[in-house]
């Protein structure tokens, strides 16, 4: 029996799949064949195109892996129905194909920019990075954001420090995510490279505030996706651990967007599509649902994000944030090789990674990609006052 020619075969097939895309998808889409790499890597043997290469990447990322025992909203909760990170991601993601899908865009480039978006996000959501960006202020780092800490993760320090080298468009994606900001409208700022994503991340750096804009419609599209996914779900969360009720969601946005997660993200999701289909360039919602959106997205703020409630042991988490950080660094600066950030990190690390970070960094990088039970263990060990999960929400 002659040997089989898999180069040959892969090599036919990859060329069949480019080929559907050509046919397939809209104009404005992004194509796998342009997807483009720092380091360019040739095996004719592989058969994913640059973008699934990107998704099989982040998913087998050791970040990812984490992702759940990470918090979304509400932490210090022992209920097994309140979304975590990871699933927030998938949520994002099958959104995010869903309205990708009917607007013919690159379903492989959606769903690595929805899965990685978030890997960057520390202990503790939201709350966990702002003690995080207080601390970065106080040893003289950058502010602590962790989109622009996502892309450092998979860029920097993933794979010993090598990084997964994924494409510029799936990096711009996840730099470019933030779903906290509201726009009506997204048109992709296309014209970057390499050094223009370099220079967005030093410039936002500097000033968290500076808006970003993604190259592609698919990375418009997972931005808008990430609100829609998060919105309706916190809602969810909130009535289940009775914070809420659903008659207290404001009429104007039950009557136009629906009152449970499901019918939210159906209307946000349809309107986005038809709305979509009608712009030339871009991608958006109509004015009507977009202020509704903006009015929702205050309710939660109000009656949710900020409410005292779930405020519950936070201080002594902000305590634990500063001990860990005083720790690792004193650790890293007096060489003490028997330290956890060693062990655990830094000793995992090619020598690159530690010439061009100093100590402050690597407790940064160190802490951002802890879970919420890991970074408590440490924080115990320490001596710290940890604070403890319990069935219902209280007053702090």
């Amino acid at each position: 029996m002659p040997r089989i020619d898999h180069s040959t075969i892969l090599s036919s097939l990859k060329a069949d799949l480019l080929r559907q895309e050509d046919a397939s998808l809209s104009p404005l889409a992004t194509l796998s064949r342009d997807g483009i790499s720092r380091i360019g890597e040739q095996r004719s043997d592989e058969m994913r195109l640059p973008f699934a290469l990107d998704v099989d990447r982040i998913l087998h990322s050791r970040a990812y892996t984490r992702y759940i025992d990470k918090t979304q909203v509400f932490s210090l909760v022992e209920n097994d129905h309140i979304t975590h990170r990871v699933l927030h991601v998938q949520l994002v993601s099958r959104i995010a194909r869903t309205m990708g899908r009917f607007l013919g865009l690159n379903p492989d480039l959606i769903e690595a920019v929805a899965l990685g978006h978030d890997i960057g996000h520390p202990p503790f959501g939201h709350d966990g990075e702002r003690f995080l960006a207080e601390l970065c202020g106080e040893y003289g780092l950058p502010v602590f954001q962790h989109n622009i800490q996502s892309v450092h993760y998979l860029d920097r320090i993933e794979r010993r420090g090598r990084g997964w080298n994924l494409t510029l468009q799936t990096m711009d994606g996840i730099l470019c995510h933030d779903g906290e900001v509201h726009n009506q409208r997204l048109i992709p700022a296309r014209d970057k490279d390499f050094a223009a994503f370099d220079r967005e991340i030093r410039e936002k750096s500097v000033n968290p505030a500076q808006p970003l804009v993604p190259m592609t419609l698919e990375g418009c599209v997972v931005r808008f996706a990430d609100t829609i996914g998060y919105i309706g779900r916190d809602i969810e969360d909130a009535i289940e651990l009775g914070l809420i009720r659903r008659d207290e969601i404001p009429q104007s946005c039950r009557q136009l967007l629906g009152e449970t997660n499901g019918a939210i993200v159906y209307s946000l999701v349809t309107d986005f599509v038809a709305n979509s289909r009608l712009l030339e360039k871009g991608v958006g919602l109509s004015p009507e649902v977009s202020g509704e959106l903006v009015r929702l997205k205050r309710f939660n703020y109000d009656r949710i994000y900020l409410n005292p409630a779930i405020k519950r042991g936070q201080e002594r988490v902000r305590n634990c944030y500063q001990a860990l950080f005083a720790t690792f660094v004193a650790d890293v600066e007096k060489n003490r090789r028997d330290s956890v950030i060693f062990t655990e990190f830094l000793d995992t690390l090619d020598p690159s990674y530690l010439d061009d970070h100093g100590a402050a960094a690597m407790a940064r990088d160190f802490i951002a990609g802890m879970t919420d039970d890991y970074f408590l263990a440490q924080a115990a060990r320490m001596g710290c006052s940890v604070p403890v999960k319990t069935e219902k929400l209280m007053a702090s």
